[in-house]
């Protein structure tokens, strides 16, 4: 009997069919890898299983008993978890206070703290999620507060595991690390659905892959009979190059040029950038790598203006733009990808066209006298959608009602239209498919090859590997180290992310 079966679950919204009438069934103890384009449904069947959405049809059975989760709570207490991309945790208090949140355990009407200690104790051990109960979570490296987002789901009973993208914010080491405690957990019985972008986890981890397109199972592949290629091809629905051709750079001059730069943490003390200096030049990608909370953002903000700079000098184009507003940088030849599509990169309630026009809206031919001429925006817009194969009803579509992935593409095309001297690109391909980050890294190639200048942060070592022709290593604020492209392994770049010889 299946330890969790899907039967024709089907969800519809408002012109969007995103669960086709989906069939899934899942053993107990097996990792089973859950891939697709962006807008295939995975999150939204996710949701459903794990009760934030109700299905217009099908079923849930859990262990051969039909269940109805209405709320978390409920799929809580059958016996579900999940772990979230983004830590949902309190830097302030200890791993056991984290870990009980919630479901603190009592005795003579008051929290039993020693119990409690011991519980998480015992778990930690049993399960090999090696973290001491006591320390404070602020002090953690990432992948431990990982862990102690999977002793919270084990804490609450979660026989069943639902994981999104864990592998995000973590090392080479950290990751295999994971792997272990996940692969433990699948031995001692627990059921493992995983979540991710990157074939290389799903070949590593998996027993099975199911794979969906346009809302609907295409397949489920045996993992050790299968491979990246096939697996892509079902995701697209094409060949797929997993690894775009890099020619050799033709560098040219400086183009932006950081010196001895100091930024202020964020007010929680994590974070910061000291004392870091670099230049990238025209027809290179500078890649920057780094645990998260290691002053990627901060010196990101700093060098676009969204951050204020506490020392050190920014160039660009031999300008210095260190007091500069993020217009006036902008203007100076600076183009940017942000992380946050969502905060920063776009304007949600506004349409996909009117998103497409940010930063245009000056330019004269979008003007006719002195007014926004609307036609050529119109069409500004609907050729940026069809060249980057945004999945859109059209330009009037809200950007808040597209798929993750298509929003980033319209941030992608939008910035990379500029042809800006320099283009800061940060997590250009985060929560972006297969066969989209394969167009993204060529775009991003392309835009070397015309002789600009590219700084590409990532969290994605392969990303960074397959782009970069300089990669510099972020620890604790400081540039740790820097190697070049054709010489990075993941075990050299994982050692300078964790601090080790720096």
């Amino acid at each position: 009997m299946p330890e969790l079966e899907l039967r024709q679950i089907t969800k519809r919204f408002p012109g969007v069919l995103a669960n086709d009438r989906i069939d899934l069934s899942i053993d107990k103890g097996e990792i089973r890898a859950l891939v697709g384009e962006n807008g295939a449904g995975k999150s939204t069947l996710m949701k459903i299983l794990y009760g934030l959405y109700q299905p217009d049809e099908g079923e849930l059975l859990l262990r051969g008993q039909r269940v109805n989760f209405h709320s978390p709570q409920d799929a809580i207490k059958a016996g579900l978890g999940m772990v979230h991309q983004h830590f949902m945790l309190f830097p302030s208090l200890s791993v056991f206070e984290n870990v009980i949140y919630g479901e603190e355990p009592t005795r003579m009407g008051f929290v039993d703290v020693a119990g409690a200690r011991q519980r998480v104790r015992a778990l930690s051990e049993q399960y090999g999620v090696a973290i001491d109960p006591d320390a404070k979570v602020g002090t953690l490296p990432v992948g431990t507060r990982q862990r102690v987002e999977i002793l919270k789901t084990l804490y609450r009973n979660a026989d069943i595991l639902i994981l999104d993208e864990p592998t995000a914010v973590l090392t080479p080491q950290e990751e295999h690390e994971l792997f272990i405690v996940l692969r433990r957990l699948a031995d001692n019985g627990k059921t493992i659905i995983f979540i991710t972008h990157k074939l290389n986890e799903v070949m590593t981890i998996s027993d099975r892959a199911t794979v969906l397109r346009d809302g609907r199972v295409v397949t489920t592949l045996e993992t050790a009979q299968t491979s990246p290629v096939e697996i892509s091809r079902a995701m697209v629905g094409r060949d797929v190059m997993l690894r775009v051709s890099k020619p050799p750079a033709q560098v040219g001059g400086i183009v932006l040029q950081v010196s001895r730069l100091d930024v202020r943490p964020a007010a929680s003390g994590i974070g910061g950038v000291h004392e870091v200096s670099f230049d990238v030049h025209a027809g290179e990608i500078v890649g920057i790598a780094g645990v998260a909370d290691n002053g990627q953002n901060e010196l990101v903000e700093a060098l676009v203006g969204l951050r204020p700079i506490h020392n050190g000098k920014v160039q660009l184009q031999n300008r210095d733009i260190a007091r500069h507003t993020v217009a006036e940088r902008r203007a100076a030849g600076m183009a940017y990808i942000p992380e946050d599509r969502g905060r920063v990169g776009l304007a949600l309630e506004a349409t996909l066209g009117e998103n497409l026009a940010l930063g245009y809206q000056r330019e004269p031919q979008f003007q006719r006298n002195g007014w926004l001429n609307f036609a050529a925006l119109k069409q500004h817009a609907q050729s940026l959608i069809a060249q980057y194969a945004i999945k859109t009803p059209n330009e009037t579509a809200l950007a808040g009602n597209l798929s993750g992935g298509n929003r980033q593409k319209g941030v992608v095309a939008r910035e990379l239209t500029h042809q800006a001297p320099l283009l800061i690109a940060e997590q250009p391909t985060w929560g972006v498919d297969v066969g989209s980050i394969e167009f993204i890294h060529q775009q991003l190639l392309d835009y070397r090859k015309a002789g600009h200048a590219v700084l590409l942060i990532s969290a994605d070592l392969n990303e960074i590997m397959t782009l970069s022709d300089r990669i510099l290593v972020m620890y604790e604020g400081r540039i740790a180290g820097e190697v070049r492209g054709d010489e990075a392994t993941e075990e050299r770049l994982g050692l300078l992310m964790a601090g080790v010889g720096v």
